[in-house]
């Protein structure tokens, strides 16, 4: 019998699960494929160490050059394989478990990694990336968020609370222009005239990795902003609600296993 593929994701506070848009690719991926894995939870200052323990290659370079190691990452017991880059492991998932779900069908491959640039480059990152930070900052466990805060700070060169004020007319203002943004990626699903579509190759054609993309992008601000709060009601009325639609879609592949903590070898 196979062991169960250790995948290691982001904590958060208050049990709210997965939250990253990036780790929350790789829990669709899993679930959607329903290959058994356990999670551990793994706090921002000790990715890089883990990384370099089990062998997982970085996924670009920091801004002092150094190599950047970021979750989501698995490692797969039975092929002794660690993988980084919620992208490549959809692919590794594909490969080495070919008796599951296809994620990223291999006449699809070329169109699938042109969709991820396109969809992350159709949103302005000086509007996004502000209200997505904040989105997260309030859930992330005490050593997480001074390692965020430090982080986003210094690249941002103002506080975390600067940033972008709750009732701020900067907030409202970057947040126009995300909602905006969102429209130009609901017109891609709509070039057809049909806007009850609600997965990328159409309804009867199944759930492809860039359907997890979307789902998990959208999945962030739900979880970060919470489903009671004003700015999540409005994104849920976007375009039709069409991202709410999508989610709601995927509310059978969030399952999410207790997991449990890191414990680095020293």
């Amino acid at each position: 019998m196979s062991e169960p593929i250790i995948f290691y994701d982001l904590p958060s506070i208050e049990n709210i699960g997965t939250w990253s848009p990036f780790t929350l690719r790789t829990r669709y991926s899993l679930n959607i494929k329903g290959i058994p894995y356990k999670t551990v939870w793994v706090e921002y200052p000790d990715i890089a160490p883990l990384s370099k323990q089990i062998g997982a290659a970085p996924t670009g370079t920091g801004a002092d050059g150094a190599p950047l190691y970021t979750l989501p990452m698995i490692y797969d017991p039975n092929t002794k394989t660690a993988v980084s880059d919620s992208g490549k492991i959809a692919r590794y998932l594909d490969k080495t478990y070919p008796d599951t779900h296809k994620l990223i069908p291999a006449e699809l491959d070329v169109f699938t990694a042109a969709f991820e640039d396109a969809f992350w480059g159709a949103f302005h990152r000086p509007d996004l990336v502000p209200v997505m930070n904040l989105a997260v900052f309030d859930i992330l466990p005490p050593r997480s968020q001074s390692y965020f805060r430090r982080a986003r700070e210094a690249t941002f060169g103002t506080t975390m609370e600067d940033l972008a004020p709750l009732g701020s007319e900067k907030r409202a203002n970057h947040w126009a222009k995300v909602r905006n943004d969102a429209s130009k990626v609901a017109a891609w699903y709509e070039a057809d005239g049909n806007k009850d579509k609600t997965f990328v190759l159409g309804d009867n054609a199944g759930v492809t990795y860039a359907d997890v993309i979307v789902t998990a992008f959208f999945g962030c601000f739900r979880k970060g902003l919470g489903e009671d709060s004003q700015e999540w009601k409005d994104i849920a009325a976007w375009d039709g609600g069409r991202w709410k639609r999508l989610l709601a879609a995927f509310e059978k592949y969030g399952a999410v296993d207790a997991g449990e903590e890191l414990k680095l070898q020293l």
